[in-house]
């Protein structure tokens, strides 16, 4: 996959005046953290960084181009307006592509289309997994296939490709499901369930004691 580009510049001015104004006219106000850096104020456009944004997430290496310098970068946070479909701020991260690093990797599946039995329902039990590793390694995204999945053959955290790379620590247990078919619930099947509740309370009340009963046969003997 080519290495995905964004080019920001640098914000001179600060404070919620100018930020106002820089989104006005059409940028999106930033910084860029780097270990023992000092951080860097910025600005990208907001159109640029909208489709890298949606192509990256915040799981894929960017190459930051600042000033004629390129940086391996990452999305760290981005700020959205809560009512307006607009870009408030965002945060990268300057990573150093020896040192390893800790993030959340979404899961993808596909296939559901080829699934033999379609009236199988399909749950996704895990949408992202926990990962570390060095920057270079990092995958985009977790495909999984689940085509060939049938009732009895959910979809583990070993059955990954990546599972067996060395080079990645997987934050799960092995046998923690991804994915698995379970069976549709019918209206009949509800109802059996609730008459099994009811029948289950009845017999639970019967068993209680009732408060005064075991004082009366007390009196009765003395």
């Amino acid at each position: 996959m080519a290495a995905i580009k964004l080019q920001v510049e640098k914000r001179t001015e600060l404070g919620k005046n100018k930020v106002d104004k820089i989104r006005q006219a059409e940028l999106i106000p930033g910084v860029l953290y780097s270990k023992g850096e000092e951080t860097k104020h910025i600005q990208v456009d907001r159109r640029n960084f909208d489709k890298v944004y949606k192509s990256a997430g915040m799981s894929t290496l960017i190459d930051l181009e600042l000033e004629g310098t390129v940086e391996p970068v990452l999305i760290k946070e981005v700020q959205t307006h809560p009512f307006r479909n607009i870009y408030l701020h965002v945060d990268f991260q300057k990573l150093d592509m020896t040192e390893k690093v800790r993030l959340t990797i979404p899961v993808s599946l596909h296939g559901r289309e080829n699934i033999e039995n379609k009236e199988l329902i399909l749950v996704q039990q895990l949408d992202e997994i926990e990962i570390e590793c060095l920057p270079g390694d990092i995958p985009q995204s977790i495909d999984v296939d689940v085509s060939g999945m049938d009732l009895n053959t959910p979809v583990f955290i070993s059955d990954l490709e990546i599972f067996e790379n060395e080079d990645i620590t997987i934050f799960r247990e092995a046998d923690d499901v991804i994915a698995s078919l379970i069976e549709p619930t019918t209206e009949e099947e509800l109802e059996e369930l609730d008459e099994l509740d009811e029948t289950d309370e009845l017999s639970e009340a019967d068993e209680v004691p009732v408060i005064g009963e075991e004082d009366d046969e007390v009196e009765e003997e003395e």
